[in-house]
Parts: C-alpha cells; sequence; structure tokens
C-alpha cells in the first residue's frame, strides 16, 4: 500500500536528495540549515525516516536516501522544478516568489497534471535557477514515447531511478536508460553513438564549470557531449 506522505518529510526528502543524489551522507547540520529547523528536531525526523525506509541514518555522520527514499525524493524535486519554470516562464511570477509557491504547490499536484506541465513546458530539463529537473517515473524510452500515449491510465511506471549524466560523481558507470526530449534531440544524442543500453562511465566531476561532460563509452572511446544534451541523457547508476 502506499505510504502517504506529509508536507514536512517532502520537504525533508528534498532536500536530502538535492545534497546527496549521488549517496553521499548529509549531515544534520547541512539540513538544519537547509530548513531553518534545530538541530535536535531534524535528529527526530531523520530517525522517522529511518524507520519509514527512507533513509539510512548514522549518527554523528549523517543520512543516506535508500532507493525507495531516492525514488520519492526525486518525485517531489520533478514536481517542485517543473513547478518552478511554469511559475517563472508562463505565469512571469516574481523570481523572489517562486520558490515559495512551488513549495506550497508541490504536495498537491497529481503525477497526471505533473505529466500535462511537462508536456506544456516541452519536456525541460532545468529549473529558473539552472537546476537538474529529474526524469519522470513513467516507464518510456524517450518523450516521444510519453507524448504519443493519450490516457495517463495506460502508463506504467518505472521501477528503477534514474541520475543525469550531468548529476554523476566522477567515475560513476551505467546503462542509459531513458533519453528527455523529442525526434531532434534524440537524434543528436544518436549522433554520438549513445543510445538506450549504451554503457557509459562520468569522466567528468558533477561540479564541473566545463560546457561539455567527458564519457568513456563501453570502456573504451572518450566522447564529448554538451551540456544541453548531457542534462537530457540519464542512466541506471552500477551500485
Amino acid at each position: 500500500m502506499k505510504k502517504e506522505l506529509s508536507e514536512n518529510i517532502e520537504e525533508y526528502l528534498e532536500v536530502l536528495y538535492r545534497n546527496g543524489s549521488n549517496g553521499e551522507k548529509v549531515s544534520t547540520t547541512t539540513i538544519s540549515k537547509n530548513l531553518g529547523i534545530a538541530p535536535g528536531s531534524v535528529t527526530q525526523m531523520l530517525k522517522k525516516l529511518e524507520s519509514l525506509g527512507y533513509i539510512e541514518y548514522i549518527p554523528y555522520k549523517g543520512a543516506i536516501l535508500t532507493t525507495e527514499g531516492m525514488k520519492l525524493a526525486q518525485k517531489i524535486t520533478r514536481k517542485h522544478r517543473i513547478l518552478e519554470k511554469f511559475l517563472s516562464e508562463v505565469l512571469n511570477i516574481n523570481p523572489e516568489n517562486i520558490h515559495k509557491q512551488a513549495c506550497e504547490m508541490e504536495h498537491s499536484l497529481s503525477d497526471e497534471a505533473e505529466r500535462a506541465l511537462c508536456h506544456l513546458l516541452q519536456h525541460p530539463d532545468l529549473c529558473p535557477t539552472d537546476n537538474i529537473i529529474p526524469a519522470c517515473d513513467l516507464d518510456f524510452k524517450n518523450c516521444d514515447e510519453c507524448d504519443s500515449t493519450h490516457n495517463f491510465e495506460d502508463i506504467d511506471n518505472r521501477n528503477v531511478t534514474l541520475l543525469s549524466l550531468t548529476e554523476l560523481n566522477e567515475n560513476a558507470n551505467g546503462e542509459v536508460f531513458f533519453i528527455r526530449g523529442r525526434n531532434d534531440s534524440i537524434s543528436k544524442v544518436h549522433e554520438l553513438g549513445i543510445d538506450i543500453g549504451t554503457d557509459l562511465t562520468s569522466k567528468t566531476s558533477n561540479t564541473s564549470r566545463s560546457s561539455t561532460i567527458r564519457v568513456l563509452k563501453d570502456d573504451s572511446d572518450e566522447i564529448k557531449i554538451p551540456l544541453e544534451l548531457a542534462h537530457n541523457i540519464f542512466i541506471k547508476v552500477v551500485d
């Protein structure tokens, strides 16, 4: 049975994803500063999140999202960042108010409405502050497949979590599982010799300021990928 999440839990999961999407330990201090909550209260919530199976909590070291926690955190973060894009580009909301408005709206946004917003915004890759919008959890290989499916009830959910190439730590490895965008974007990725199932190893840190990222294809050929494409290539990372 699906667990109902409180807004408070969703906010914690979002912070944990923002600071630890690659399996990094997120400290109590970091969470406390992000949420403006006393460290003691953060510790109590982390223990609750661990009991729910969303994190592994190591006292004095920090918290790591579990597989279930990562899926939920990505979904919440995706809704938040798509809403920020909508508020900015469609409604022209004052930039100073966008984050707060998105926080208030994300908790009640249905999965069907999220998909509709994604279509309206033409499958955006970055929020207004240039953070990656996570891939949806719908079982498609690309956005063209999603666009051609009209009944939301006919869509299955993907059973793996994905990260964009630009989110990866250096030397992270995995296979391409989803390419965001329509035919033109997909064709540009294919021109690089990359397709669904291609094995890639990141050779660029996710903190790099470069306009391209370097990857090894099938452990041999090094490829430089422009950021605008790399944002939209999602892989299932090998544990």
